[in-house]
C-alpha cells in the first residue's frame, strides 16, 4: 500500500440518530460494490454457503461497464466487451446463492458487532463482516464530449486500452509519474504520443521525466490545456489552447488518455478505517484485513498501483476465504465458550 500519513478521523455517526434496528436484516456477509473484486467476492462467499448480500452502489459492475473490448483478462483469447465480462461475473455469483440488490451503503459503524449498516440513508441492515470493494473512479477533465467518447477513444487507463491503438497516434494530460509512466506504455502502440500539460515542467520524477524526455515517439506539449475531444463516434482529436499566449489549435489523434489521476471511494469510511492520505484502504500485509476485525477490503479501494480487473478479482478472492475464516474462528470461539459454561454449570 502507498506511503503517508493515515486519514484516521472521528466517525460520523449522525445518520444513525434515527434509525431502528432492533427488526433489521442480519446477514453474515455484506459485500459493498460490484466490480470484479465484489462479485468475486460474491462467488466465492456464495460457494462457502454464506448467502452473501452484495450492495451493487452507484455503477453496477464497476468501471468495466464503461469498457468496450476487454482483451488482457485471462481466459478470453478473442476479447470481451466489459458489460458482457461483468454480466457473466454476476451471473456466476448469483448461481452460487449471492444476492444482488440495489442500492447504496450510505454509512457504516464499525465500533460494534455485528456491524450496523444503512442503505440509502434509511434501510438498515446488521452484518457479521462486510467485504468492501467500492474501487476507485478515475478523474477526469470535465469535458463537455469526455463523457460521450468514453470507451470510445477516451480512455483513463492506458495499460488496459493502449493495444488499441497500434499505429496511431494519441494524446495523454498529465504531468506526474503516472502520466510519464502511461505516456512510455503508450510508445510500444502508438506511433506518436503527446504528451499535454498544463505548465512547462513535468511534476514526474527526474527519472521518469529522463525516460520521456529522452524517447522519440514522446512529443511534450507545454503551458497547454485541453478545452475539448473531438468527434461524432470516436475520438477524431483534441482541441488545446496555450495557456501562455492563448491560442487554440486542434490536434488530430485517435485516442485520448487522461492521467490526471483516480479517487478511491472510501468517503465513508474515513474514521473507521486505515487510509493513505489520498484514501485508498491500507490492508495488511499478505492479507484483505483492515485494522478493523471482520473488515476486509479488495479491488481499487485499497490498490492505487496495478487497478486492474484480474488484481482486483484476486483480492476480492482473498476478501472472501478471509471472511470466511474470520466467520469460521469466531463459531469455533463461541462452541467453546458455551461448552466451557457447560461444564461450570
Amino acid at each position: 500500500m502507498g506511503q503517508g500519513k493515515s486519514q484516521k478521523e472521528t466517525p460520523d455517526l449522525s445518520a444513525f440518530e434515527n434509525v431502528d434496528f432492533s427488526e433489521a436484516e442480519h446477514r453474515s456477509v455484506v459485500i459493498i460494490g460490484t466490480g470484479p473484486a465484489g462479485l468475486t467476492a460474491a462467488l466465492y462467499a456464495g460457494r462457502a454457503n454464506l448467502d452473501p448480500l452484495v450492495y451493487q452502489g452507484p455503477e453496477p459492475g464497476g468501471q468495466l461497464i464503461t469498457t468496450t473490448d476487454v482483451e488482457n483478462y485471462p481466459g478470453f483469447p478473442d476479447g470481451i466487451l466489459g458489460p458482457e465480462m461483468m454480466q457473466r461475473f454476476e451471473a456466476q455469483a448469483q448461481r452460487f446463492g449471492a444476492e444482488l440488490r440495489w442500492g447504496l451503503i450510505t454509512a457504516v459503524d464499525f465500533s460494534q458487532r455485528p456491524f450496523r449498516l444503512i442503505a440509502d440513508e434509511q434501510t438498515p441492515v446488521l452484518a457479521d463482516t462486510v467485504i468492501i470493494a467500492t474501487g476507485a473512479s478515475a478523474k477526469y477533465l470535465g469535458l463537455p464530449n469526455e463523457q460521450r467518447l468514453l470507451g470510445r477513444g477516451v480512455s483513463a487507463c492506458a495499460t488496459c486500452d493502449g493495444a488499441f491503438f497500434r499505429g496511431e497516434e494519441v494524446a495523454i494530460v498529465g504531468g506526474g509519474d503516472t502520466a510519464a509512466e502511461e505516456a512510455l506504455f503508450l510508445t510500444r502502440f502508438a506511433t506518436k504520443v503527446y504528451l499535454i500539460h498544463r505548465r512547462d515542467e513535468l511534476r514526474a520524477s527526474k527519472i521518469m521525466q529522463e525516460r520521456v524526455f529522452n524517447n522519440d515517439k514522446i512529443e511534450m506539449i507545454w503551458n497547454t490545456v485541453v478545452t475539448d475531444v473531438l468527434g461524432e463516434e470516436e475520438v477524431e482529436g483534441v482541441r488545446l489552447k496555450n495557456r501562455v499566449t492563448g491560442e487554440e489549435s486542434t490536434l488530430p489523434v485517435k485516442g485520448f488518455f487522461v492521467a490526471i489521476g483516480h479517487k478511491p471511494n472510501t468517503e465513508i469510511f474515513r474514521g473507521w478505517l486505515d487510509m493513505d492520505e489520498v484514501g485508498y484502504i491500507r490492508a495488511l500485509p499478505n492479507s484483505s484485513y483492515t485494522n478493523v476485525p471482520g473488515v476486509f477490503a479488495g479491488g481499487d479501494a485499497r490498490d492505487h498501483v496495478y487497478r486492474q480487473a484480474v488484481t482486483a478479482a484476486g483480492t476480492g478472492c482473498m476478501a472472501a476465504i478471509d471472511a470466511e475464516r474470520w466467520l469460521a474462528e469466531r463459531a469455533h470461539e463461541a462452541a467453546e465458550h458455551a461448552e466451557e459454561k457447560a461444564v461450570q454449570s
